[in-house]
């Protein structure tokens, strides 16, 4: 069985990137034209919105899929325009892996008992379906992705039904840890009574519940949020969490540098994958790749390629440019 973290090791080496592109469509945000289009074919319905998302979404992906082994789909996004933006989201999901992307969908779910087992099934799992009969029942995947984010304060009976798939199916978890934001968290900050951050006590958390999850390069399924804003942590984190991936949240947009974002990453090259979102996907809005609004798919071509040669040139720096 192939694993989420052995899907994300083999598009590193196909690709030579360690890049993936968050879809947070917003609707306001989206070019004319495309608004334009559906606008016209759809009318001003919710389900036209939905449309709006799938169209930009689908043009982004063609557009930086050769410079990414992943997308990150924001829930958010999509569940504040209900059962059509639920939809794009699922057509979104369904386009990016057929263009053989990875996808990590950021829904930082958590609850515990029958609550946590529906979120697992329903995202990363299988839920019962239709059978044969009405006394019988199938499984069949509802969203269908390779990886979630989550929240864990509950502990381990949130973990649980997350841990039986990812040990199962060979889905992906990322547990939301130090996150990327400024100023930062400070529940995040506050010490245990062993001097140690809550960030801190929950990575050595993960690192125990990450048994068991290991693919076949031997890098756990069970990996944590650490955002690209703070390197020094960064640091600690991987020496708490040797064999774990980290998704990397912070660059660009959010002030997060190459050398920054890369000092997670282990000797070999592996072991993170860093997002950018804004600055690729609305690269047509401001910066160096500012142009036109209806030529934004070839400003998130061009942004995509200069961050993943951005972060390849860091790796490089930093030793670690080993694939």
């Amino acid at each position: 069985m192939e694993t989420f973290t052995d899907k994300l090791i083999n598009a590193i080496r196909e690709k030579r990137s360690v890049l993936c592109v968050g879809l947070d469509p917003q609707f306001k945000m989206i070019p004319v034209n495309i608004r334009k289009q559906v606008r016209e074919a759809a009318g001003c319905s919710w389900h036209g919105i939905g449309a709006v998302f799938q169209a930009f979404n689908r043009q982004i992906i063609d557009a930086v899929e050769p410079f990414v082994i992943a997308v990150k789909p924001q829930m958010a996004f999509y569940e504040a325009y209900g059962d059509a933006g639920v939809w794009a989201f699922k057509e979104t999901v369904k386009y990016a892996k057929g263009k053989g992307l990875v996808v990590i969908e950021d829904a930082k779910r958590e609850d515990g008992g029958d609550t946590a087992q529906a979120y697992a099934d329903g995202h990363i799992g299988q839920v019962d379906f239709w059978g044969e009969d009405d006394q019988t029942f199938s499984k069949k995947p509802s969203l269908d992705v390779d990886a979630i984010t989550i929240t864990a304060w509950i502990g381990q009976p949130m973990l649980d039904p997350f841990i039986e798939i990812v040990k199962s199916q060979g889905k992906g978890i990322f547990v939301v840890d130090k996150t990327s934001f400024r100023p930062e968290s400070v529940i995040q900050q506050k010490k245990t009574e062993d001097g140690i951050t809550n960030w801190e006590e929950l990575a050595h958390r993960v690192f125990e519940w990450g048994y068991g999850t290991e693919g076949k390069y031997c890098y756990r399924n069970l990996g944590v949020v650490m955002g690209a804003t703070y390197p020094e942590e960064a640091e600690i984190m991987r020496r708490i969490l040797p064999d774990a991936w980290f998704l990397i949240p912070g660059y660009g947009a959010q002030g997060g540098g190459a050398d920054g974002a890369v000092v997670g990453f282990n000797k070999d090259g592996y072991g993170g994958v860093v997002n950018s979102s804004r600055a690729i996907t609305y690269a047509y809005a401001k910066g160096q790749f500012q142009c036109e609004p209806k030529n934004f798919a070839k400003a998130a071509a061009k942004a995509a390629e200069f961050a993943r040669d951005d972060l390849n040139l860091a790796l490089r720096v930093a030793g670690k440019l080993n694939w």
